[in-house]
């Protein structure tokens, strides 16, 4: 299995650039700047503001739309090498500075206003950082250059409900939630120093403001885009999987308990995706995207099948959140070194931004249907309808890796 042939990656190069090493430190920074108020939204709506149980579900819902929206729009700003610098600084310092005014919010509307505009500037960012970082690494690298993103992002999303409890120990919730924007105005230092140390475009004409999907489709991205989207599509919720651990768990451990451990576990699934991408961005590098990203997809549907049938064993259960971790970690960076590597230099931006809209309104609709067989027919039912895309799209993996093969 193997991508368009590629030189292979030599020994010992240089890859950890210092544009690399600035764009890993902006993902991890904002990570841990967004995941705050993220961990701390709940608490500040239903207890500070007194707000229904249903407003965060409706708030969370419309923000996840627009970022998806964003993301797709970005694309087009990212193709344009001067726009994408421009947009990636813009939507890291947006992002911050949006998502620490929650904390003085005083309404639902306010809190939903402000968590929207965060997650359409945090969505509009994704492409233009992704293209960024493909500026910055050798082709032969991209797999090492993304799975080392992954894992800075991997991370912030460990170490901020982290930052959050220390910081809810020492102050209230707003003020908490006000001092992510610290972390957060951090990420913009780091985007702002990788890009110092990226080549400066071409001059060139202005590129038009076009969201492009028929060019980015035509070739080998668009028959990998397939297998992709039926990944995604069958990509659902982390939360669900923590709401299995903690409903098997209830009984033996007290619902309190049952909480606590599935958290745990959680947190051990975002280490495996953080332990996993450089290695998985190696294997990239030395045997193409197509197989990493089919062992991640393969991953996943052991641990969906491990999820559907187990008991009330934290052992088992443990097993399939690492393996779910390691799969995601696979899965993401085979995802964005593909892209960089198949789509053309000239459309790279809105491949990102194409990729991004996929991952966003899959996911949102494989989380919807999950979540009504769960609910109306079983747990069991809504984690193998995800088992089942998940051997669909292995199937399509498959049948691309043998259309790629030399005859």
């Amino acid at each position: 299995m193997s991508d368009i042939p590629e030189p292979p990656a030599v020994a010992g190069e240089r890859w950890l650039t210092p544009g690399v090493r600035g764009i890993g430190a902006a993902s991890l920074l904002a990570d841990i700047g967004h995941e705050v108020p993220t961990s701390l939204l709940p608490s500040l709506l239903t207890s500070t503001i007194g707000a229904p149980a249903a407003a965060l579900g409706i708030i969370e819902g419309v923000s996840d739309g627009l970022a998806g929206a964003a993301r797709f729009a970005g694309g087009a700003l990212a193709d344009d090498p001067q726009r994408r610098r421009a947009t990636a600084v813009g939507g890291y310092a947006s992002t911050a500075v949006l998502g620490s005014l929650v904390g003085v919010a005083t309404s639902v509307w306010q809190v939903g206003a402000l968590r929207a505009c965060a997650w359409t500037a945090r969505g509009l960012r994704v492409p233009a950082r992704n293209a960024l970082l493909a500026d910055v690494v050798p082709a032969a690298a991209y797999g090492r250059a993304y799975g080392f993103e992954r894992a800075m992002d991997n991370l912030g999303a460990v170490g901020g409900p982290l930052l959050a409890l220390a910081l809810v120990a020492s102050f209230s919730v707003r003020t908490a939630i006000l001092l992510s924007i610290v972390p957060g105005l951090l990420a913009v230092v780091a985007i702002l120093y990788a890009i110092r140390h990226t080549a400066r475009p071409r001059p060139r004409d202005r590129v038009a403001l076009r969201i492009r999907v028929r060019p980015v489709l035509r070739g080998d991205l668009g028959s990998l885009m397939v297998g992709i989207g039926l990944f995604e599509l069958g990509n659902i919720a982390a939360t669900l999987l923590i709401l299995r651990a903690t409903d098997l768990l209830a009984p033996a451990h007290g619902y309190d308990g049952a909480v606590q451990i599935g958290l745990l576990l959680y947190a051990a699934y975002n280490l495996a995706a953080t332990v996993a991408s450089v290695p998985a961005g190696r294997l990239v590098d030395r045997h193409g995207a197509v197989l990493v990203l089919a062992g991640g997809v393969a991953c996943f549907l052991v641990a969906y099948v491990g999820f559907a049938f187990t008991g009330a064993s934290i052992g088992v259960l443990a097993a399939c959140f690492l393996a779910a971790g390691v799969a995601i970690g696979c899965v993401e960076t085979a995802e964005h070194a593909a892209v960089a590597r198949l789509a053309p230099e000239s459309l790279r931006g809105s491949a990102f931004g194409l990729l991004a809209a996929v991952q966003s309104f899959a996911n949102l609709g494989a989380s919807a249907v999950a979540g009504i067989l769960w609910t109306v027919v079983s747990p069991a039912a809504g984690l193998l309808f995800a088992a089942t895309l998940m051997a669909a799209a292995l199937v399509c993996l498959a049948w691309n890796a043998r259309e790629r093969a030399p005859a």
